[in-house]
């Protein structure tokens, strides 16, 4: 009888191996291989072989099925492809001749107008200087330098018609002139920037000399108020000398100051001028071709400073030929020794110095003056006996700590109207023309180094319901409000809406504002529920340039420039690539939508994938009517996956080919309506949503 031995532990063995056992343990028992078991193993092992045989046969069909697939989908490529390259050069003369003709006519009706208003404003006939004309700016300059007017409301008439020639010559100078007209536009522009300020001193000198006719019989100080569109002048004279002073606030135009008891029993005067252009931030980042242009632009920010260095009334002026006059050295020399004698003007750290590629002045430049209160009248009997002083405005010395030291180390004696180091205070309400979308910085005008700088500005408050800032200085500066330029971006997203025949709407949600800006025609209107500091521009109908100046200067700004991608993580494009296909939505934005796509981030550098959908009606683009289409430099095809899709595809849908343009590529599937609206597209129109799209670059800093 056989035994039967039982495998060992963990041995396992298949169903076939058992089956085959049993059967070699029958035939044990019985001497030989029973038949029917032998039959059944025969029958087990052929539909074995039958099934491998049909799972390879699947297999090989498959994999025959994937081949053909392949070599069709191969072909087919290659069949787009080749009538792609057949068509190729058809579609970018086609696209090439389209837009040398739009730009030709934008730069026809450009110099147009610049010929036109050259000759309106030879035409004008109001008595105001042509700014461009040398001999005619020249006479003006020279007469209202020696007219002696003093009287407030006159003189600030004059400094407004000055402004507006610095703004005619700003205009020219955008135009690109000739280098020596450039020159002489850049040479008269400084000139009348000093004599403005040389103005302002008058004004502020004037008011001085009779403070205490006009003293405020609470107080026993006085204190005045002076503005029109462009400045706002409060002058404030310490004839009580109160060493219980507390802080003096210009209520009417919420700009304040706090002395410390030094200076408030001392014979001074503060002047808080505040000017609604920017005079100063120009000569940070000016060029330097030679040191005789350096010692003008040394020269003009000894006039222009008011870090408690500036001297004389008459200050540094430009003659037009270019040249240093004495008054211009004279004031040099003055700054400079302002600091201490002898000594080299202090250097904070280098990260102190703003950086104006990241940083934007907000709001104007705010001249913050301590000066010496000038011999007042006095009545004797029926007499009124006056001190006729020609010096001008003097500056009243107040060094900060660090200079006090240097001074006493130097055993030099000290001047009784120095030598304090206690900080000044001031407050200010935020210009009601600007917005802050973040905390504002506080920078000083440095008139040496000529650079804002943010040191030596401390206790900074800030509140935003309020729109008011309060801070301390270790002595009087000009100041101004910085905010990062670069605050809005990255964008989160945006998207370019037709509105009809020649408009459209282009949103970007930025970083921390939503910005609409409609176009018709040429014109632009800003659009934001953001209101503070926007309402002077919000609805106002202007030029893509003018637009853009506005929001800039504002607060809001979604442009960028050259130096942008050093300060904003940035979706890096191929810039030929975007540049030609800013150009191409701006020729159908009239009928086509276009909106980001989160599917660009992730198809390289040298490719841009955005969503698209024609769009004749009003309202919002519906969600499903949007496409993906995918745009190289070589060719541009839409894609079959969709915003919503699991992972990128470079896969065309059926019935869809490859053009060399987003242009025709879009053309495709147009409908004929669109198509009538995008030959109708004004050139104008389209220049501005072009200039829209590559101010903005979308494609890149979303």
């Amino acid at each position: 009888m056989a035994t039967l031995v039982r495998p060992p532990e963990g041995c396992h063995s298949s169903a076939s191996n058992k089956k085959r056992r049993a059967a070699m343990s029958g035939k044990k028992k019985g001497g030989k291989l029973n038949k029917q078991n032998k039959e059944k193993l025969q029958k087990e092992e052929d539909e074995r072989k039958q099934k491998e045989e049909e799972e390879a046969r699947l297999l090989a069909e498959k994999e025959e099925e994937e081949r053909l697939e392949r070599e069709r989908m191969e072909a087919k490529q290659r069949r787009l492809e080749l009538k792609d390259r057949e068509r190729r050069e058809d579609e970018l003369n086609e696209l090439r001749h389209l837009l040398e003709e739009n730009h030709k006519a934008v730069t026809t009706w450009e110099r147009d107008s610049r010929e036109k208003a050259r000759w309106e404003r030879y035409m004008r006939c109001d008595g105001s200087p042509d700014p461009s004309a040398i001999r005619e700016i020249n006479t003006f300059i020279s007469l209202w330098r020696d007219d002696p007017e003093v009287q407030a409301n006159l003189v600030l008439t004059q400094c407004a018609l000055a402004v507006r020639l610095i703004n005619e010559l700003q205009w020219h100078l955008s135009d690109n002139p000739e280098p020596r007209e450039a020159h002489q536009y850049q040479e008269t522009l400084l000139t009348l920037q000093n004599l403005i300020h040389t103005k302002h001193n008058q004004i502020t000198e004037e008011i001085l000399k009779y403070a205490k006719t006009h003293c405020d019989i609470k107080t026993g100080n006085m204190q005045t108020v002076v503005q029109d569109e462009n400045i706002t002048l409060c002058v404030w004279a310490n004839l009580k000398k109160n060493p219980r002073l507390e802080a003096v606030q210009f209520e009417e135009v919420k700009l304040g100051f706090k002395l410390p008891k030094q200076l408030a029993v001392s014979d001074v005067a503060v002047r808080i001028l505040h000017t609604r252009y920017d005079h100063l931030s120009h000569m940070s980042h000016q060029t330097e071709p030679d040191q005789g242009h350096r010692s003008n632009s040394m020269a003009s920010q000894a006039e222009l400073s008011v870090a408690g260095n500036e001297q004389t009334t008459e200050g540094a002026e430009l003659d037009t030929d270019g040249e240093d006059g004495e008054s211009s050295r004279q004031g040099r020399e003055d700054v400079q020794s302002a600091w201490s004698e002898g000594e080299k003007a202090p250097l904070a750290m280098e990260a102190s110095i703003v950086d104006l590629q990241q940083y934007t002045p907000l709001g104007g430049v705010f001249y913050f003056d301590l000066f010496h209160l000038p011999p007042q009248p006095k009545t004797v009997k029926s007499w009124v006996i006056r001190e006729v002083v020609d010096t001008g405005l003097q500056t009243f010395l107040y060094l900060p700590e660090q200079h006090q030291s240097e001074r006493s180390s130097s055993n030099t004696p000290e001047d009784n109207s120095s030598g304090f180091s206690q900080p000044v205070g001031v407050s200010m309400a935020i210009p009601d023309f600007i917005t802050f979308l973040e905390d504002p910085q506080v920078a000083r005008w440095d008139p040496i180094g000529l650079h804002w700088r943010t040191d030596l500005i401390s206790e900074v408050s800030y509140s935003a319901a309020d729109r008011t800032v309060s801070f301390k200085m270790d002595t009087f500066y000009a100041f101004t409000l910085l905010q990062d330029k670069y605050a809005n971006m990255p964008f989160q997203s945006w998207e370019l809406r037709p509105l009809g025949q020649d408009s459209a709407l282009l949103t970007i949600t930025a970083a921390l504002i939503e910005v609409k800006i409609v176009v018709k025609g040429d014109q632009c209107m800003l659009q934001t529920e953001q209101s503070d500091g926007l309402m002077h521009i919000l609805g106002k109908w202007m030029s893509v340039s003018s637009l853009k100046e506005a929001m800039v200067s504002t607060g809001v700004n979604i442009f960028v420039n050259e130096y942008s991608d050093k300060y904003v993580s940035i979706n890096a494009k191929d810039p030929l690539l975007e540049h030609t296909v800013y150009e191409q939505i701006a020729l159908v934005s009239s009928t086509i939508a276009f909106c980001w796509s989160q599917w660009n981030t992730q198809c390289g550098q040298e490719h841009l994938v955005l969503q698209v959908s024609e769009h004749l009606e009003e309202g919002p683009v519906p969600e499903k009517a949007w496409s993906l289409y995918l745009l190289g430099a070589q060719r541009s095809q839409r894609l079959q996956m969709n915003e919503r899709s699991a992972s990128f595809s470079p896969e065309l849908p059926e019935g869809t080919e490859y053009h060399s343009t987003f242009l025709h590529m879009l053309q495709d599937g147009m409908s004929a309506s669109a198509q009538a609206r995008v030959r109708q597209s004004h050139y104008l129109y389209i220049s501005t949503v072009q200039h829209l799209l590559c101010g903005t670059r979308v494609l890149t800093y979303s």
